[in-house]
């Protein structure tokens, strides 16, 4: 509930403690929190750092497990990112993900990033590690 860098609006937000198993597709407005310079390569790096940060979610959405249930712990595995046009991190931007594959502890995510008046500016691809976390005897 802190202050952040980006700035995030799920279209359709869910509970983050217990989740409802749902299609792994998510929608989310994304925006730097405050204006920028007019560096390009300033937005394209405000990007990648924003790009991860909820595309792992979607693989999760079928098994309807939010990380911040405490029931499951996740890394990435593998990130890659191409830039198409120009754009803004500080006007907002559609990020749209799906995750195709999410079995065998692994999610492979996709997310595709448009300015508002719909021109696709960057594409993500990404694997995740998600595993349930294991209670140690006594705890």
């Amino acid at each position: 509930m802190r202050d952040r860098p980006i700035e995030q609006r799920d279209l359709s937000p869910d509970d983050e403690i217990a989740p409802t198993p749902k299609p792994p597709y998510k929608n989310t407005w994304i925006r730097s929190n405050g204006k920028l310079p007019d560096d390009p390569k300033l937005h394209q790096c405000l990007l990648a750092y924003a790009s991860d940060m909820s595309l792992m979610d979607t693989a999760t959405l079928p098994h309807g497990i939010g990380w911040m249930s405490g029931k499951m712990m996740g890394a990435s595995l593998d990130h890659a990112m191409w830039f198409h046009h120009d754009l803004r991190m500080d006007e907002w931007l559609l990020y749209t993900h799906d995750a195709p594959v999410s079995a065998g502890a692994r999610g492979f995510n996709r997310g595709l990033i448009y300015t508002q008046p719909g021109k696709l500016v960057a594409s993500v691809v990404q694997e995740g590690l998600m595993r349930p976390v294991k209670k140690r005897a006594g705890h």
